[in-house]
C-alpha cells in the first residue's frame, strides 16, 4: 500500500477508474491520504437494478451528501441506475444539475420509482454545449424548451418515457444536429402524433413500436442511415412500408415486424440481416429481404431481445432464387434452431442454393430433436458451396 500511495494523485485517480465506483469509494478508509481522493474521479456509476431497498437508501443519502461536493472540474460520464420508491424526483432533478455544473459529457439516467410522480429534468441539461452522449429511461417526463441547442451530441437513448407535448421529441431531435446514434423505445399505453425524424447526420436508428402504442405515422428523412433496427408489433403502423422502402443507405439491417413489407424493396449496400424469428410472417418475411438485398454477405437468424417463438406460417412456393444467394452469402448463423419442418425446410433451401457460403453456424434451443439428429439431418442436404462449413455451436 505505501508504494501506491506513494504515486501522485493524477496517477491514482487514473488507476481508480478501472475500479467500480462504489469500490473506490471504500478506498476513503484506507488512510488520510485516500479519503476525498475519490472525489477527483471524473467518470461516476452509481446504483443497480437491483438494490435492496435498503441499499438504495444508503445509496440516496450518500449521494445528498456527497455529490454537491465533488471536486473534479469536468464529469466525463456520469451514470445513475435506480429502482426504487425512496428515490424522489428532485433527487434527480438535483444530482442532473449537479453534473451539468460539472460540464457533464456523457449523462445516463435509468429512474424507475413511482410512475404517478415522474422526473422531469432541468431545462438547462438541454442547452448544455459540452453533452455527447445522452440516454434516459424509465419514469422520467421528457419535457424540451422552447430553446433547444445540443450542439455536440452525438448519442441519445430514449426509452420507455413519457413526452410533456406530442412536438417535444421533434423538437429535441431537430436541435442535434451532429447526432449520428439514435435510439427509441416508446411507451406501452401511449400514444404519438406523427413522429418526425430529420436528421442528415444520422449513422443507426434503434425504434421499437409496441403493439399498444398507437402512432399516426412517420416522417423520417435519414440520408446517410448505416444500421436501422426496428421492433415493430404494431400491425396497425401506418406507412411503415414507405418508410423502409424509403432507406437505400444501409448496410446493416435488423428486424422484429408483425407488417408484411411489400415487395420491390431494393436494398443495393445491405450486407448484414438480422431477422427475428417471432413473428408467424417470417418465411415471407426472409424472402423478401432476400429478394431485395443482391449484396448481402451475412444472414443471422435468432429470436431478438428475447422473444418466444409463435410458429410460422409458410405456403407459398419460391419459383426463383434470390440474387445474393447465388453471389453474395458467406454467412449464415441461426440461433435457437428447433429443427422443426418449417425451420429445417428454410436452412435446407439456404446450404442448397447459397453458392459461396462459407460457414454455418447452426446454434440449437431446447426440442424434440437431439444435436445429433439435427446435425445428420442437414449434413445430409446439398450444399452449393463445396467449402461451406457446417457448424453446430
Amino acid at each position: 500500500m505505501d508504494r501506491i500511495s506513494g504515486l501522485s494523485d493524477e496517477l491514482l485517480v487514473k488507476i481508480l477508474l478501472f475500479v467500480p465506483t462504489k469500490v473506490v469509494v471504500s478506498t476513503s478508509i484506507l488512510s488520510k491520504r485516500w479519503e476525498d481522493l475519490w472525489m477527483w474521479l471524473p467518470k461516476l456509476d452509481y446504483g443497480n437494478m437491483r438494490c435492496s431497498e435498503s441499499e438504495c437508501e444508503r445509496l440516496r443519502c450518500f449521494l445528498i451528501r456527497n455529490l454537491p461536493l465533488h471536486r473534479a472540474p469536468v464529469i466525463e460520464s456520469f451514470r445513475l441506475r435506480v429502482v426504487c420508491s425512496c428515490f424522489k424526483p428532485e433527487n434527480i432533478h438535483m444530482w442532473v444539475l449537479t453534473a451539468v455544473s460539472h460540464c457533464v459529457r456523457e449523462l445516463e439516467i435509468v429512474y424507475e420509482s413511482d410512475p404517478a410522480m415522474p422526473d422531469m429534468l432541468p431545462s438547462n441539461l438541454f442547452t448544455w454545449k459540452s453533452l455527447v452522449i445522452l440516454k434516459l429511461a424509465g419514469d422520467i417526463i421528457l419535457d424540451v424548451p422552447q430553446m433547444v441547442s445540443l450542439p455536440s451530441l452525438k448519442t441519445l437513448k430514449l426509452q420507455s418515457m413519457t413526452y410533456f407535448k406530442d412536438e417535444t421529441l421533434q423538437r429535441l431531435l431537430s436541435n442535434c444536429p451532429v447526432l449520428e446514434d439514435l435510439v427509441v423505445k416508446l411507451r406501452d399505453y401511449d400514444e404519438t402524433g406523427k413522429l418526425s425524424i430529420v436528421i442528415p447526420s444520422l449513422q443507426s436508428l434503434s425504434l421499437y413500436i409496441p403493439d399498444s402504442h398507437r402512432m399516426d405515422g412517420f416522417v423520417i428523412e435519414t440520408l446517410n442511415l448505416k444500421y436501422f433496427k426496428l421492433g415493430d408489433h404494431n400491425v396497425e403502423l401506418p406507412d411503415i412500408n414507405s418508410f423502409i422502402g424509403s432507406i437505400t443507405s444501409l448496410k446493416r439491417l435488423t428486424i422484429c415486424s408483425e407488417t408484411m413489407l411489400d415487395d420491390g424493396f431494393v436494398f443495393n449496400q445491405l450486407e448484414h440481416l438480422d431477422l427475428c424469428l417471432c413473428t408467424t410472417l417470417f418465411p415471407d418475411q426472409l424472402f423478401r429481404l432476400l429478394k431485395a438485398s443482391s449484396k448481402l454477405k451475412r444472414l443471422d437468424i435468432s429470436l431478438i431481445d428475447g422473444h418466444s417463438p409463435r410458429g410460422m406460417d409458410d405456403r407459398n412456393q419460391r419459383s426463383t432464387v434470390p440474387e445474393c444467394m447465388m453471389s453474395s452469402l458467406q454467412t449464415l448463423n441461426w440461433s435457437t434452431y428447433t429443427g422443426e419442418p418449417e425451420e429445417r425446410d428454410i436452412a435446407v433451401y439456404i446450404l442448397k442454393h447459397a453458392l459461396h457460403l462459407k460457414t454455418a453456424t447452426i446454434k440449437s434451443s431446447e426440442s424434440d430433436f437431439t444435436e445429433l439428429e439435427m446435425l445428420k439431418e442437414l449434413s445430409r442436404s446439398s450444399r452449393a458451396s463445396t467449402t461451406c462449413e457446417l457448424v453446430f455451436d
